[in-house]
């Protein structure tokens, strides 16, 4: 039985593109549409876009996923498997950067292990007096000093797609990010031709109408692969336990491993090598922040449930 890779699910088929003798995808070739086995639906497991399958062919044309093979990694939201890499789309201008929620996107990414590049979109829209130019230089320098990858760009002018794109070759990643930051407006600059659908931004509101209707791997030139998903502006933390939140702050990790309580929470204890360090202007103060912000949500969230 022949094996592909599902690029897109859509009320409850799955579009399945062929591989070539090496386990690559193969872009440019018309997909299977499948039905997915009974059988995942007893035990509870749901197909995702980016899962290896072994499918079959039927009488009509069609497909049955028949075998899921083994993930390396797996998004609960978005739902996509075996990505590799996240690129996390924050807009400079409409919506203003929102720092704290960006922070809240890296722990789930690196909870989930993979590895990320922060994009800040719409640098057209910044008027380029000093103290923007300074603000993005500073939100740069943070991040970059964490061990980010971090690139400001335009879809309308161009600015860092040629580099974003390089980064993409031969990944499957995952595009997520705020409602309205121009996802398909860059995934249009980085592939021309795709023309998929763009939303004004409601200024009232500050965030921009969903434009993407479902999960769906989009084949770049240069063999990568990545996936366009619904923009959301709300992020839980149900599949985190509060143990697991201080090594998603990637910058605590080299401090933390010299407190001198074990499990110390950074938070009261004594002996705090991380409190130390922000003290000390080794930690940025806004990411320490958003550390007690989600450490809190974290704690209401395990009383309640």
């Amino acid at each position: 039985m022949p094996e592909g890779l599902i690029v897109k699910a859509l009320s409850g088929y799955y579009y399945v593109s062929s591989l070539d003798q090496d386990g690559r995808p193969v872009s440019g070739e018309a997909t299977v549409q499948c039905r997915a086995r009974g059988l995942f639906k007893k035990k509870e497991i749901t197909p995702l876009v980016g899962d290896r399958v072994v499918y079959e062919l039927t009488e009509n044309g069609e497909g049955m996923v028949k075998e899921i093979r083994k993930r390396t990694t797996e998004l609960i939201r978005p739902p996509v498997a075996n990505t590799t890499l996240a690129v996390l789309l924050f807009s400079l201008r409409e919506p203003d950067l929102n720092l704290p929620l960006l922070d809240k996107f890296l722990v789930h990414i690196e909870h989930a292990g993979l590895d990320t590049i922060i994009c800040l979109t719409k640098r057209d829209l910044y008027e380029g007096s000093p103290s923007e130019d300074d603000t993005v230089l500073k939100v740069q320098e943070m991040y970059r000093k964490i061990g980010y990858e971090v690139l400001v760009t335009s879809a309308r002018t161009g600015e860092g797609t040629a580099e974003l794109k390089k980064l993409l070759a031969g990944q499957i990643s995952v595009f997520s990010g705020q409602s309205g930051v121009g996802k398909s407006s860059m995934l249009n600059a980085l592939e021309p031709g795709l023309t998929l659908e763009t939303s004004a931004i409601s200024i009232k509101l500050g965030r921009g109408r969903h434009t993407t209707r479902h999960v769906e791997l989009i084949p770049l030139d240069n063999g990568g692969f990545v996936a366009d998903t619904p923009g959301f502006s709300q992020l839980d933390f149900l599949e985190l336990g509060v143990d697991e939140l201080s090594p998603c702050f990637r910058e605590f990790q080299q401090y933390a491993e010299g407190c001198k309580f074990r499990g110390c929470t950074h938070i009261h204890e004594p002996g705090c090598k991380v409190r130390e360090a922000l003290e000390e202007g080794h930690i940025s103060q806004g990411r320490y922040d958003s550390y007690l912000q989600f450490y809190q949500e974290l704690k209401e969230k395990k009383r309640r449930y």
